[in-house]
């Protein structure tokens, strides 16, 4: 049996949170099985599995953890469940799900959550406010201090947007890959989205498919995780997200600094992967233009970049119209 298949098991033949939760680290429990039935990790054909198990377990989780409340010196929040898990840390629903507090794992990563929360501040302060909905909308960051230990770790609170999907969930839906025509609006967006950065002085540096999210019925994306970004010229990309080594330029990788030349690879790469062997040539010729392994040689420009973009896909496709796309 997959761990999968026996985390599923467990969950729906639990009564009560104390099958469970009922000894030990309750919170390691609870992430260990929140980790195996998230629906963006299903296995193939698995997602309405995954949620009836992940609705459930995150049910028997609320009634076994009282809502705690946190209180920083700009306000006060009740904190629930765990409703995420990233590459660094643990998401968890704050009143009643219009927000997220963001908490590291492990207090090592404290640096790569303030580096989130300076890009977010950043993005907040000289970014375009039309655009401000292709980032996550900074609430707070704070350093939290554990009860129990004293271990003081950066927190930040984040407002919640529903009805988002990762590339990661998508891919998993379409494993013969995206149709280009539905990927077309996505890759679009994707380019706003770094463009929007850039212009504030921002570099995004892990445009990989798990932080990119798409709504499917609005045809909207926001990018997310942006712990492992850059607001500094010369600045180097501090860790690579995990699973994705393949799609990172060279000087990711080598540790030389990154530039707006480095996310429009990611983006690129994180659209030919979506699409995989359906990727017509005339995008994959752009594509290549776009991955080259000199940073110098690469677009820089992503508004420039869509515009060039949108003449391809008029010449492959003729004028744009609304799709429905659905998972």
């Amino acid at each position: 049996m997959s761990g999968f298949d026996d985390a599923v098991t467990r969950v729906m033949a639990a009564r009560v949170p104390g099958d469970l939760f009922g000894g030990g680290d309750s919170g390691r429990a609870y992430r260990m099985l929140a980790k195996a039935l998230h629906p963006d990790a299903a296995p193939a054909g698995s997602a309405a599995t995954a949620t009836r198990a992940f609705t459930r377990l995150s049910d028997l989780w609320a009634a076994h953890h009282d809502d705690t409340t946190m209180v920083t010196h700009r306000g006060t929040y009740r904190v629930g469940p765990l409703r995420y898990t990233g590459d660094l840390a643990d998401l968890y629903t704050v009143d009643d799900g219009t927000a997220l507090l963001k908490l590291p794992r492990h207090p090592a990563d404290s640096d790569l959550m303030s580096r989130e929360a300076r890009a977010l501040a950043r993005l907040r302060d000289h970014g375009e406010a039309r655009h401000h909905a292709y980032a996550p909308r900074l609430i707070e960051s704070f350093t939290h201090r554990d009860p129990a230990g004293g271990t003081r770790r950066t927190a930040t609170v984040l407002a919640h947007q529903d009805g988002f999907v990762n590339l990661a969930r998508v891919k998993q839906s379409h494993p013969d890959g995206v149709d280009p025509r539905d990927a077309a609006w996505m890759w679009r967006r994707l380019l706003v989205a770094v463009g929007y950065a850039h212009r504030a002085g921002v570099v995004h540096g892990a445009v990989v498919p798990d932080h990119v999210l798409i709504h499917p019925g609005e045809h909207g994306l926001v990018l997310v995780d942006w712990c492992y970004s850059t607001t500094e010229p010369g600045q180097t990309v501090p860790a690579l997200a995990g699973g994705y080594r393949d799609l990172y330029p060279p000087e990711v990788t080598g540790k030389r600094p990154a530039g707006p030349a480095t996310d429009v690879h990611l983006a690129t790469r994180c659209m030919t992967w979506l699409m995989g062997d359906r990727t017509p040539p005339a995008l994959a010729r752009f594509a290549r233009g776009c991955t080259l392994p000199d940073p110098n040689t690469r677009p820089h420009d992503a508004w420039r970049l869509l515009a060039e973009l949108d003449e391809l896909l008029e010449t492959l496709y003729g004028p744009r119209a609304y799709r429905p796309f659905t998972l």
